[in-house]
């Protein structure tokens, strides 16, 4: 062969290289172009846009530490000016602060908190460069129980059903704490919004079993609906949260749609427990990021602990590399442990607990943060 010819195929093998987006091994795939999530809500806030992106970036290298009523109280104190056990322990505050609306109408929360102090420490809490995020406990109005009345509700909340007024009044309640959550400048604050979780177990009036996965749907719309259309709430950076499962499928059950949610979060307790289950959780968490990247949504863990976490090591030995282990894509961008609401029913260390010196370690690696090394999500 002529070096002409050989030159005039060389030539002609790299521009099909170039057209194809294929380099020299004739087996080697496209690289796929990442695709920034955005929030589903077509109006959302300039402060709702930047803290989605914000959590976005960082979850690519960090997750953000986050405490249920972290403000509210702690052990052996309640209530006192921005305290918080973490920051007795650490030095620092949590990032994301964890809140409930259950009993909702009520002065106090399902958990004793005053809404009027909620409200105060979740305006301090965005002052100081933090997040606030809500689950909420509903009641089960169709037989005034609680939420874990599994009497048949979801369709009675729903248009035309047995309590619908008295949920929009609910719905209304809340909209009017939402809206009363504003900066000093008089800006809505937004907040992320966790409603409806652990939908796939059976605890909780609106869980499998108790309800069908279309009524499911159709309630989580018509509140997430109702919020944006008829109350102009357009800061709600939407969370849904399952217990746990073990396939996509099974993950995907209840989802409402790429419309009403912004992060595809996991409320998980039991695959946290031991280095043993972990497993379970890293391999939901496996599921989670190729749902949430193909969903153009972010991923937490929006709910765990291990209840006055008896392991000393727990965070280092069993937190740390579950969140790590997904190291090579996106991880996490928030973890949430539950509340310290008495001493036998705690999740976060405080002074003098065993657990606090790994704490600490714990939010020493770089993939932690807490809430003084966070940079302006809000801008």
């Amino acid at each position: 062969m002529s070096l002409r010819i050989i030159l005039i195929c060389t030539l002609c093998g790299m521009l099909s290289a170039c057209q194809t987006g294929r380099g020299n091994s004739s087996d080697e795939k496209d690289s796929p172009i990442p695709v920034s999530p955005k929030l589903s809500d077509p109006e959302a806030s300039p402060m709702a846009v930047s803290l989605f992106k914000h959590l976005y970036e960082l979850s690519g290298e960090h997750v953000l530490l986050g405490h249920q009523d972290a403000l509210a109280y702690g052990m052996g104190w309640k209530g006192e000016a921005f305290r918080t056990d973490i920051h007795d322990v650490l030095g620092d505050h949590p990032a994301v602060f964890g809140w409930d609306l259950g009993h909702m109408g009520d002065p106090e929360n399902i958990d004793g908190v005053p809404f009027a102090d909620m409200k105060q420490w979740a305006m301090a809490a965005h002052r100081q460069g933090g997040i606030n995020t809500y689950s909420w406990h509903m009641r089960n109005y169709a037989i005034s129980g609680s939420s874990w009345d599994r009497d048949s509700c979801v369709e009675a909340c729903l248009p035309g059903g047995a309590v619908h007024d008295l949920y929009v009044q609910k719905l209304d309640q809340a909209a009017e704490f939402f809206s009363s959550l504003k900066t000093p400048e008089g800006e809505l604050i937004p907040v992320l919004f966790r409603p409806f979780h652990e939908m796939t177990g059976s605890w909780f009036w609106w869980g499998k079993g108790n309800c069908s996965a279309d009524q499911y749907k159709a309630l989580f719309r018509f509140t997430i609906d109702h919020l944006r259309d008829e109350h102009q709430l357009h800061g709600l950076i939407i969370v849904y949260s399952p217990d746990k499962f073990g396939t996509p499928e099974e993950y995907m059950e209840f989802y409402p749609g790429d419309d009403y949610v912004d992060v595809m979060a996991l409320d998980d307790y039991q695959g946290f427990r031991s280095k043993a289950s972990s497993a379970q959780t890293v391999h939901r968490l496996e599921i989670m990021d190729s749902l949430s990247t193909s969903h153009h949504k972010l991923m937490a863990v929006s709910e765990t602990g291990l209840e006055t976490i008896p392991d000393e090591k727990w965070f280092t030995e069993v937190v740390l590399p579950t969140l790590n282990a997904n190291a090579s894509t996106r991880r996490a961008a928030w973890i949430l442990f539950w509340r310290n609401g008495r001493p036998d029913h705690f999740y976060a260390p405080y002074p003098g607990h065993a657990s606090a010196p790994d704490f600490i370690e714990f939010m020493h690696h770089d993939l932690m943060l807490s809430l003084s090394e966070l940079p302006d999500l809000y801008k």
